[in-house]
């Protein structure tokens, strides 16, 4: 056995756990609810996914799979193609699991990602009969430390019948980064103790009743690289609107010159516009999100920020080469906690959060849709994208203005898919521009997003619909003609186009 993984089993009452992937994958069985670790593609277990696969091959079985966010190929990829999946939640972002859900052939549950550890504490999801959770160490006392993400790990450990441990002394030695606050029962729970980014209030492991662990599984795979892409003039555009808007908020006295905390969701567009920060005059940041991403550590490495903290670091390869290559040069500028903290609405409105996420459409009033293509296909999910709307200082979206070359404005009448809803949402920025709707009556929303965050190529469009709607309905409130408002993604369902 390599002398490395024996040596990261540092408590002596658990050197007789360790089995193969093929002994562990045997324990699970048809019918199951497994709590897995991992967290858009970071720290999640991978050796017995795989050997669960070729259990498949020979055994007819379904589970249900509930983790912390996405994970890699092994589970959203192998396992759905396998058909082993029933159910998967809170979040997903392969397309292979995305195709299965979107035919019908794996159910999904879509959750915001600060709500599914209290659905498991109650019992409403569950019970879990295994935790699979992937850690680089077990400590003397028996905590777990976990890899690149921590997502609902300590929860599932907690609520878990059984857990099995995945150690993995090929991913990055991040001991020391992880801050472990579990929250008591509602009713009976402090205040959450976090009054700046940095504060750590919790243990460096997992804590875990080791007669719980039935078994730990030797595991070399590392986690798959981030799919984001970089840069590109049009995202460079949309920081470029986001910054300056700001600095007029600094200007007006409204935020301090270091900003606030930052926010910034999952995907290209967010990481990339959290990339314009590097050649500005930022300074002092911090960040306090779910996943931190390439730009995070862009940043880090030109001095930008001072502390970030998450629930999960996931990198592209070249990234995370050079990343983990020199861990200890970012390890007391780091911290991982579970994601009902790394999204806790109580802690994201005392922090005064400054969120930015992604849109895949907003309609003319500020409504957001961020999950489903033409109002009924999954792509990933809801994500924390609503835990940081909802209590952010400044909520803001980012969205290019048009997709599939052109033949689709991401500024339509009417979302197909309500994700967030008007109310929530301060700021949409686009390539084109800006549009602030803090204050402003649907009717100045309106105004303000057809002017600045239009393609050229709709806004004549989208002014005569917004007319037509007045006019229909007697200059109402929130004027919508409802025989046209999803008249685009109609149009676009059977010409390929929402061009007239």
């Amino acid at each position: 056995m390599d002398t490395l993984f024996n040596a990261r089993i540092r408590c002596n009452a658990l050197e007789d756990k360790v089995v193969t992937a093929e002994t562990a994958a045997s324990w699970i069985k048809d019918g199951m609810s497994l709590g897995m670790s991992g967290f858009t593609r970071a720290g999640d277990a991978k050796t017995i996914p795989l050997a669960l696969v070729e259990k498949a091959k020979t055994e007819k079985f379904q589970v249900d799979v509930y983790t912390g966010a996405s994970l890699g190929p092994e589970v959203d990829q192998m396992m759905a193609e396998a058909g082993i999946i029933r159910k998967r939640a809170p979040y997903q972002g392969d397309p292979a699991i995305r195709k299965a859900i979107n035919t019908g052939k794996v159910l999904y549950t879509d959750m915001h990602l600060s709500h599914n550890a209290e659905l498991i504490r109650q019992g409403i999801i569950g019970p879990i009969d295994f935790a699979i959770i992937e850690a680089t160490a077990i400590t003397e006392d028996g905590m777990i430390i976990p890899t690149t993400s921590v997502g609902n790990s300590p929860i599932l450990v907690q609520m878990a019948k059984e857990v099995i441990i995945e150690l993995n002394p090929e991913q990055p030695n991040l001991e020391g980064i992880h801050d472990i606050y579990l929250p008591a029962d509602q009713g009976e729970r402090d205040p959450i103790p976090m009054l700046t980014a940095s504060d750590r209030i919790g243990t460096k492991g997992i804590p875990v009743d080791i007669k719980k662990i039935k078994g730990i599984v030797h595991s070399t795979i590392k986690d798959a690289p981030s799919l984001i892409v970089e840069p590109d003039e049009e995202t460079e555009q949309i920081a470029q609107h986001l910054l300056g808007f700001l600095r007029a908020e600094i200007k007006k006295g409204r935020l301090p010159k270091n900003l606030l905390p930052l926010q910034s969701g999952v995907g290209s567009v967010a990481n990339a516009v959290l990339n314009g920060f590097l050649n500005s005059e930022f300074e002092e940041l911090e960040i306090y999100s779910e996943v931190l991403q390439d730009a995070v550590f862009h940043l880090l490495d030109a001095n930008k920020i001072k502390i970030a903290s998450g629930t999960s670091i996931t990198l592209s390869e070249e990234c995370g080469t050079r990343v983990y290559g020199n861990i200890d040069n970012y390890k007391d500028r780091l911290v991982l906690r579970p994601q009902e903290i790394s999204n806790h609405p109580e802690v994201i409105r005392r922090l005064g959060i400054i969120a930015i996420n992604t849109a895949l459409e907003a309609d003319i009033y500020g409504n957001v849709n961020s999950t489903h293509v033409q109002g009924t296909h999954m792509m990933n999910g809801l994500g924390g994208s609503g835990d940081f709307t909802r209590n952010a200082r400044i909520a803001i979206f980012v969205t290019k203005s048009y997709a599939k070359g052109g033949d689709i404005s991401s500024i339509v009448p009417m979302v197909a898919h309500h994700d967030h809803t008007e109310h929530d949402v301060d700021v949409i920025a686009t390539e084109q521009g800006i549009a602030d709707l803090r204050g402003l009556a649907p009717k100045e929303r309106v105004q303000a997003i057809i002017e600045n965050c239009v393609h050229p190529d709709y806004k004549e469009a989208l002014r005569e619909y917004y007319n037509r709607a007045v006019e229909v309905t007697g200059n109402a409130h929130t004027p919508h003609n409802l025989e046209e408002a999803l008249a685009w993604h109609v149009n676009y369902k059977k010409t390929k186009t929402m061009k007239k």
